[in-house]
């Protein structure tokens, strides 16, 4: 494993991120239990990793109290990273207040997460979904306050349009805040439409792009283009079954589609498609490093083998054109990411619907006179 700087900054991370948002059973088959997680995270630091990624939210608090648990012997080894915006287990879901951008909301969700790892301060926060109320200067100034008190070190941005990042940064650059030096965006093989924005802004402002479900939920597995192993929690199972007419089957249609080049590719190089498809992304031309998750050990090994070959140009070439039907949004109404993201959700996280995550059950009750442009796509009710 080798290290990156992140974005414009001197710290130094590993180049790929564990997602820990299966460490803990509080959301099912898709997770852990202690001691399996443990042991993830065992093999990511024995190859070499040192950067990992939760949120107050991750398996309702369980994730990040796994994780202080975990990391508390070596604490300084680590770049801890968590993200606020959304309820967590805490919170009274009638609270209006209770998640948003907003500083009221950050304050209590970083000290209710300090005391979930039972740390001092978190290396990387992140704002973990835009909630289009919160003024741009608010946030800005509010992280760098708890930059400045010593409770975070870093922030950064995940899910925010690139426009909203390029003002924050030039606000932040001209009134002595602290930056985001890093954003989280949905990137994978099977998901580029966030290439024509956030890659040229990535590279013009010195922005570090970490790529969340950097596997697309799966489906860069290649498990999907066969025969499913039964027994196992596959989670897009009912988005790959056209007798079931979801709402994402178009699109995982698509994905099939690709990774069929990608599992050529892998059996000619001798490689688990998913490596091929990790390799992808850290061989693009900005700072990428892919954040995966792994259920058990086995697939964290398998995951993390990604770091130890290169793909050559011609293979590149070939996955670019593969995959160029992934850069058409998913929804185009909505737009590229992140705006589906902030409409609706992801394909590769098809139970969760992020604007429930986000207000929970006040979004009706919040009179939001900024918002000119209104959400297209509305819940079912009842």
């Amino acid at each position: 494993m080798k290290y990156k700087l992140l974005g414009k900054s001197g710290l130094r991370v590993s180049e790929l991120c564990l997602g820990c948002a299966t460490f803990g059973t509080n959301w099912g088959p898709i997770g852990s239990d202690k001691e399996e997680s443990r042991r993830i995270l065992d093999a990511f630091v024995e190859a070499g990793g040192n950067f990992v990624d939760t949120s107050n939210r991750y398996q309702e608090g369980m994730s990040e109290e796994f994780l202080g648990n975990f990391i508390a012997a070596d604490r300084d080894w680590f770049v801890l990273a968590t993200k606020y915006s959304l309820f967590d287990g805490v919170s009274n879901k009638s609270d209006p207040n209770a998640s948003g951008n907003h500083r009221k909301n950050l304050v209590r969700s970083v000290e209710s997460s300090l005391k979930r790892m039972n740390t001092d301060y978190i290396d990387l926060l992140w704002v973990h979904i835009w909630d289009f109320t919160t003024p741009i200067e608010e946030m800005m100034r509010a992280l760098d306050d708890l930059v400045r008190a010593g409770k975070i070190l870093y922030v950064g941005a995940s899910n925010l349009p690139a426009w909203l990042i390029a003002q924050g940064n030039t606000m932040a650059q001209f009134q002595d805040w602290s930056p985001f030096i890093a954003t989280q965006v949905e990137y994978s093989i099977v998901e580029r439409s966030c290439e024509p924005e956030f890659l040229p802004m990535a590279h013009a402002l010195d922005i570090g792009l970490v790529c969340w479900s950097a596997t697309g939920g799966g489906v860069t597995t290649g498990k999907y283009n066969g025969k499913l192993a039964p027994g196992m929690p596959h989670r897009l199972i009912d988005e790959v079954d056209p007798a079931k007419s979801h709402w994402w089957h178009k699109i995982s249609e698509r994905n099939l589609a690709v990774m069929g080049e990608v599992i050529k590719v892998a059996d000619e190089i001798g490689r688990p498609p998913v490596q091929v498809s990790l390799r992808w992304l850290m061989q693009q031309k900005p700072v990428t490093i892919p954040l995966f998750s792994a259920r058990t050990v086995a697939q964290l090994k398998e995951d993390v083998a990604c770091v130890d070959f290169t793909l050559s140009d011609e293979q590149m070439a070939r996955l670019d054109h593969a995959s160029a039907q992934a850069i058409t949004p998913i929804m185009p109404e909505a737009g590229p990411y992140p705006y589906p993201m902030l409409e609706y959700g992801s394909p590769a996280l098809p139970e969760f619907y992020s604007r429930g995550l986000l207000f929970g059950n006040v979004e009706e009750k919040i009179i939001n006179h900024r918002r000119v442009y209104p959400f297209k796509f509305q819940p079912k009710r009842g």
